[in-house]
């Protein structure tokens, strides 16, 4: 019999056509009096969602910080802290897609905390496990109003970048959960497809192998399986179907049921997928023309195969998940099946799946395999990764 430990927090969501009018009684069910919203400039010069997240705070509307830049470099941040701080801001409002909501989060934590963004993030010592500070202060509550399927919507992590370094900076407070997450309609569609579909794209990984850890619980596997039903139908409907909203609506309950699985753990499980996520954030952060979601499909598929002798029943499970299975063969050959049929369906919906179709070099592969060691994931994962030159097979692979 599995132990499972499942944690929930507070959260409100609202969606569906105007779901936007609930924002101004979410603030004053938090007795907001000064909210400060956190967006990019294409939302807060192209679109009328600022203009609307303005209307419906109404006097609790206490100016907006319109610098969020992609993957929340680390002077972005500190700008929008400085920002929120003279606008006297005791509720922060998240307007946008994954950058936004983790510019949002980190703002949240700089403004309590005493410490930099250098100080209070995960520690990777050469001689022991991973050391994530405590981010003890009491934080001011946030909202998400999301404009893509990002899952960072409902996370307590915070991973900014140090441009320095190019190399994230992992932050980890469950206090900087949103109390509310709103998907407008309209909000939704001011998202271009292709920036929606790099959300999905990297959400669809992290469904995948969820469903192909060994050991997963009856809770997780259950959003698991829906998640990942509607990430296939409505991947393939963004191509075809752009403008229709409920795509859009769709995809984000599908990153909504990843994360909810991921709150349901099993103690005892047979590892994860850390591989996937180091690598993926490695790329994606340290070659900006790499998209979020590129650099996860092209990532996952090999990370199956790099896992598989650990993780072959599990993997099995994902190939019967994605209709890939053949209940003839063997467990291991079902995992093959699974790593194909992931690589074949992202390549349907027009991802990457290789270094090379994003213009890395072949030079850099050295690079990569040393910064992933800097990645909380990568201790985690089911067959071991002892150092840099453990991944440079699963890496010439992916080139």
């Amino acid at each position: 019999m599995q132990t499972i430990r499942y944690r929930s927090h507070p959260l409100r969501l609202h969606a569906g056509r105007d779901a936007l009018a609930n924002l101004g009684a979410e603030a004053a069910r938090l007795g907001a009096r000064r909210g400060f919203v956190v967006c990019g400039q294409s939302i807060a010069n192209k679109t009328d969602l600022l203009d609307r997240v303005r209307a419906e705070l109404g006097d609790r509307y206490a100016g907006v910080y319109g610098g969020v830049l992609t993957s929340s470099p680390l002077a972005s941040v500190e700008a929008g802290v400085a920002a929120a701080r003279d606008a006297d801001a005791d509720l922060i409002v998240a307007v946008g897609g994954g950058s936004a909501v983790v510019t949002a989060r980190a703002v949240v934590i700089l403004l309590a905390e005493s410490g930099t963004a250098h100080e209070l993030c995960t520690k990777y010592p050469s001689d022991g496990p991973p050391i994530s500070p405590r981010l003890m202060a009491p934080k001011i509550p946030n909202i998400v109003v999301a404009t893509t399927p990002t899952t960072a919507m409902t996370r307590a992590g915070t991973a900014i970048v140090d441009p320095e370094r190019q190399h994230r900076l992992e932050l980890f407070d469950p206090k900087t959960r949103p109390t509310a997450v709103i998907w407008d309609a309209d909000a939704m569609m001011t998202a271009p497809p292709d920036l929606a579909m790099s959300a999905a794209a990297s959400a669809f990984s992290g469904v995948a192998t969820g469903l192909a850890v060994e050991g997963v619980n009856p809770i997780a596997e259950g959003d698991l399986r829906q998640s990942i039903r509607l990430l296939r139908d409505n991947m393939l409907r963004l191509r075809s179907e752009p403008a229709d909203p409920d795509v859009r609506m769709n995809l984000a309950a599908a990153s909504f049921l990843a994360n909810r699985a991921g709150d349901a753990e099993s103690r005892g499980a047979g590892g994860g997928f850390g591989v996937v996520a180091a690598v993926a954030h490695t790329i994606d952060t340290r070659y900006p023309a790499c998209s979020h979601g590129a650099a996860y499909a092209i990532a996952t598929a090999p990370g199956l195969r790099y896992n598989a002798s650990h993780t072959s029943e599990g993997q099995a499970r994902l190939a019967e998940a994605l209709g890939a299975a053949d209940s003839s063969l063997s467990a291991p050959d079902n995992a093959v099946r699974a790593a194909d049929a992931i690589a074949s369906f992202y390549e349907s919906v027009g991802m990457p799946v290789r270094l090379s179709n994003v213009g890395i070099p072949e030079g850099d592969l050295p690079r990569i395999a040393q910064d992933a060691q800097e990645e909380f994931g990568i201790r985690r994962n089911a067959r071991p990764v002892t150092g840099p030159e453990d991944l440079m097979p699963l890496l010439r692979e992916i080139y």
